[in-house]
């Protein structure tokens, strides 16, 4: 890492997410990326000295699952059952240009910044776009390149081949993680799956993919196989550490015992799902898959499913959500929602300790939120985890630190100007 400046915020609100899910106010010290100290009044002197009386510093989310090129689609496929939704973007997917795509994760990303989001897992294909759009942003990113059976894609050749050389093309980036990411089993034959296996085993990397998004796919799927997508996937030999499974909706208990078991998290997305009618009220078996020690995070899906790359509104919903399925008010209470928005998304991705918390030794992940914003206010020690997941909105950020430099600086982005910022986001959606 090339060096930053000390840096010390001072007086701040710290919702530290460390084990014992500590808030106070004191004294955050960042050197050479990484949180160094926290507590109150610490005597270091830092480079850069930071009156944050007014701030709430937490985490950075972590994004568990989109795919944020599409954010220049958005709003290009709404109102549509799943399978017209599929048809409309793999037409755009077919059409779409490696510049086209690059744009598009610009504009997300800086979403995702300004929304208080420092880290997303992501599936697509023509990844080195995306990878250069993290790069120039400053966000942290795992980047799956999008693997499935070459008579289903529009890729040229095949695509976890693709996945490969692109792997070899970002390892031992600072802020990208490449990855494979299968598409899904309506997609993805036995061959890919384990070849894609293979892969990650061998570069030690994590695996994303989608898994029983819909009644159909599982429907289908069992229709095919005589087994659920679940079942199947253990049969092959494929499930185990260190995978993503995106959405996860219809599971029943021995699938949810099978991802359990072989430490395969989830990436709940409400809002997709319930926007696309899914179907089992939109809702990832959460409160089944927690219970049995499965780790579960949050995702938005893309911005032409969910419409949305923001992790306020997402964890906000999550709560909500689960409390009126499940008729339980403390159903998924405020602070477990924030622990799944900051540290099971580092669980899930393998930086346990690292990313999302507050701790020394951690990445320098960090969001500054200003407590005077109506959004927040009034917040202390005793409602700050309640208020930053059930009230804020994104005005409330004020700047964002990734690796401890500064990406967001009161409500403007380091990594792309103003006037670039306006002309992407003016800019005619592909239609």
């Amino acid at each position: 890492m090339s060096s930053v400046p000390t840096r010390a915020l001072r007086g701040a609100l710290i919702v530290t997410q460390d084990e014992k899910r500590t808030v106070l106010r004191g004294d955050v010290l960042i050197a050479d990326g990484k949180i160094a100290e926290v507590g109150k009044s610490l005597p270091q002197k830092a480079d850069v000295e930071v009156d944050a009386h007014r701030m709430l510093v937490a985490p950075g989310f972590i994004n568990l699952h989109t795919h944020v090129a599409n954010t220049l689609l958005r709003g290009v496929a709404d109102d549509l059952d799943f399978g017209g939704f599929l048809e409309k973007m793999f037409s755009y997917d077919a059409k779409r240009t490696e510049a086209d795509i690059e744009v598009g994760a610009l504009l997300g990303g800086a979403e995702m910044l300004l929304g208080g989001t420092t880290t997303y897992l992501d599936m697509y294909y023509g990844m080195d776009a995306v990878g250069r759009a993290s790069e120039r942003l400053g966000i942290r990113s795992f980047l799956g390149w999008a693997v499935l059976d070459a008579q289903f894609t529009t890729q040229k050749g095949i695509p976890v081949d693709n996945a490969r050389e692109f792997m070899g093309r970002w390892k031992n980036h600072e802020l990208v993680t490449p990855l494979p990411a299968p598409q899904g089993v309506y997609v993805v034959s036995e061959e890919t799956w384990l070849k894609t296996k293979e892969l990650a085993d061998q570069k030690r990397s994590l695996v994303h993919y989608h898994l029983s998004e819909t009644l159909k796919e599982v429907e289908d799927h069992v229709g095919k196989h005589g087994l659920r997508p679940v079942e199947w996937l253990e049969k092959i030999g494929f499930l185990g550490p260190g995978q993503i499974a995106a959405h996860s909706v219809w599971l029943k208990n021995n699938e949810i015992a099978l991802m359990a078991q072989r430490k395969v998290a989830a990436a709940h997305c409400p809002s997709s799902n319930m926007k696309l009618a899914s179907g089992g009220g939109g809702l990832c078996p959460v409160t089944e898959l927690r219970a049995q020690g499965a780790v579960v995070g949050i995702g938005t899906d893309s911005s032409t499913s969910s419409n949305t790359l923001s992790m306020l509104r997402l964890t906000h919903l999550t709560g909500l959500a689960h409390k009126h399925a499940r008729h339980d008010p403390k159903s998924l209470p405020a602070q477990v929602l924030l622990d799944m928005a900051t540290r099971e998304g580092a669980r899930a991705l393998g930086q346990e300790g690292f990313l999302g918390t507050i701790v020394p030794g951690a990445a320098a992940d960090l969001v500054l939120y200003d407590m005077a914003h109506p959004s927040l206010a009034p917040v202390d020690t005793a409602s700050a985890v309640a208020n930053l997941v059930y009230s804020a909105n994104e005005g409330a950020v004020n700047s964002v630190f990734v690796g401890g430099r500064p990406v967001v600086d009161r409500g403007r982005l380091a990594g792309l100007g103003d006037e670039e910022l306006e002309k992407i986001a003016l800019s005619p959606p592909l239609r």
